[in-house]
């Protein structure tokens, strides 16, 4: 895949095969742009297509992870960096041009992430408000810094969370959480967001990114096959009836256990060592 400046964030490919996309418009908060998701959901395309990333990991720069999307109307100025996709009419002037703006444009970021085979972390360093809190939240693991607060925040100027992130609180929080936390308008510290199930872990600034790649470290070297299909298949659990979430895991694992990862699993068992998995990545 591409690495390299992009219009709002910076891509890195680090060994082994974890993609660092790291929001680089600290001045604006890193707040989002057109460009800027249509960039994303891009590299996100090439990554789920692309053997060589395992991993992707979100993160800022400065003081905000991502504080939504930018709606002060200035010009952004993206310097050096390089455009993947043509720009598209905004088409917000119509009820009709927001509603197919909204999920042709502003969603996408999310389902692009979801839909991910590979695992994705987001490493929480700072602000997360409205669509950048959603991001976060789409993604199957987040670290959060001290120093990190987030909330859809969308109340404060009596628009929606129109980039789906009212689903994803509903599927992380519960019903009744989910209504007080939005309705309310909060926007919690880290430690907060913990003790609500919103982020899987708390660190100090300093460390924020050594966990979270030692996390990536772990996922990117695990059975990259079972990992993707387990993800599947739990996300799809969330939300099937249970005879088809069995039959689901079943097909998986008609794939799974003739796989070489599982062949090398149970030798290593066998044998008393340590498994290496993903040969078969390492050899194309």
């Amino acid at each position: 895949m591409q690495t390299g400046t992009f219009r709002g964030f910076e891509l890195t490919l680090e060994d082994p095969g974890i993609a660092v996309i790291r929001f680089n418009q600290p001045d604006r908060l890193n707040g989002m742009t057109q460009g800027h998701k249509r960039d994303l959901v891009e590299v996100l395309t090439q990554a789920q297509m692309d053997d060589a990333v395992r991993v992707v990991v979100f993160t800022g720069s400065g003081r905000a992870f991502s504080a939504g999307d930018d709606i002060t109307g200035r010009q952004v100025q993206f310097a050096g960096a390089q455009q993947l996709v043509p720009d598209i009419p905004r088409g917000h002037s119509t009820p009709i041009g927001t509603y197919d703006g909204l999920r042709a444009l502003s969603q996408t970021v999310n389902l692009a992430i979801r839909n991910l085979d590979k695992i994705s972390i987001a490493a929480i360093n700072g602000v997360a408000i409205q669509s950048g809190f959603s991001l976060a939240l789409a993604c199957d693991f987040r670290i959060a810094s001290t120093e990190a607060r987030m909330g859809s925040g969308t109340l404060r100027f009596g628009l929606l969370p129109d980039e789906g992130g009212h689903y994803l609180l509903v599927q992380l929080m519960g019903l009744p959480r989910a209504l007080d936390f939005m309705l309310r308008n909060r926007v919690v510290p880290a430690q907060e967001a913990l003790e609500l199930g919103l982020v899987h872990e708390v660190v100090p600034p300093g460390e924020l990114m050594e966990h979270t790649m030692e996390l990536a470290r772990e996922m990117a070297n695990g059975p990259q096959v079972a990992l993707r299909f387990l993800k599947r298949a739990i996300y799809n659990a969330a939300e099937m009836h249970m005879l088809h979430a069995f039959d689901d895991i079943a097909a998986k694992t008609a794939v799974t256990d003739h796989h070489p990862d599982t062949r090398e699993g149970l030798a290593a068992w066998r044998e008393k060592r340590a498994p290496h998995f993903n040969q078969w990545l390492e050899e194309r």
